[in-house]
């Protein structure tokens, strides 16, 4: 049987053959970007990349996503009033974030870390350095545009994984686009702010940003990718 093909004869559709391989091609390139071109991402591609993403599945097809995304002088204007509200605010997300980092997540974390602060040139103790990297989150990365993502506070947790399964679906559409993305949990650490800046409902809780635009492949940001673990690592086969 050829490679990706399915045995079973009622499914209707199926990748097959080069179709499989195209697919996990794309997951394969799909990096995240922390260095942008100013060049605006054109209005159509931009509507194709969430065309693409709106068939994301949900649970009983809820679809509990609503997108605020930013473009030209709304990015900026976001993005500047966002970092001056970071500098002087700690974080108070609607979602509840991991109180810290332990074990292997450590690890990977750190693993990233290190590589991105090796890519610029800044040292592991350098904490001004380090400070105003992070603080990049906060202007999308010199991003053109950026996709705040928000669930209905209804929904609870389940519309943020329903969420998550929607970014995931919009940075792979990004890629196969030639559009560079980073996810990013930073934006929603300041939730009251995104949440004024935008006029959001109180039902409205914000999940994550996505930022995009054209990569800047010059940028040493960007001279990096990350590992991942082995299936083995993240299945259970379970038989009995």
């Amino acid at each position: 049987m050829p490679f990706g093909q399915c045995c079973c004869p009622r499914v209707p559709f199926v990748l097959v053959g080069c179709g499989v391989v195209e697919f996990k091609k794309l997951l394969g390139e799909r990096w995240s970007c922390r260095a942008y071109l100013p060049d605006p991402v054109p209005d159509a591609e931009m509507r194709e990349m969430f065309a693409i993403a709106q068939r994301t599945a949900s649970w009983c097809n809820t679809q509990p996503w609503q997108v605020f995304v930013t473009a030209g002088e709304a990015t900026r204007r976001f993005g500047s009033g966002l970092t001056e509200h970071a500098r002087t605010h700690a974080p108070e997300p609607d979602l509840t974030a991991p109180e810290g980092y332990y074990g292997i997540y450590l690890d990977r974390r750190r693993e990233c870390g290190f590589a991105l602060y090796e890519s610029l040139g800044i040292a592991r103790d350098d904490k001004a350095a380090r400070a105003e990297q992070s603080l990049k989150n906060f202007d999308f990365f010199g991003a053109p545009h950026v996709a705040v993502i928000t669930t209905d506070r209804d929904q609870a947790t389940y519309g943020a994984i329903d969420c998550g399964g929607y970014v995931a679906n919009l940075i792979n559409a990004a890629t196969s686009l030639g559009i560079a993305t980073i996810p990013q949990a930073a934006i929603a650490m300041h939730s009251p702010y995104v949440r004024e800046h935008f006029a959001l409902p109180d039902d409205r809780l914000v999940v994550c940003a996505v930022s995009f635009g054209y990569a800047d492949l010059e940028h040493p940001a960007n001279g990096f990718r990350t590992t991942r673990a082995e299936v083995d690592d993240a299945i259970t086969v379970v038989t009995d």
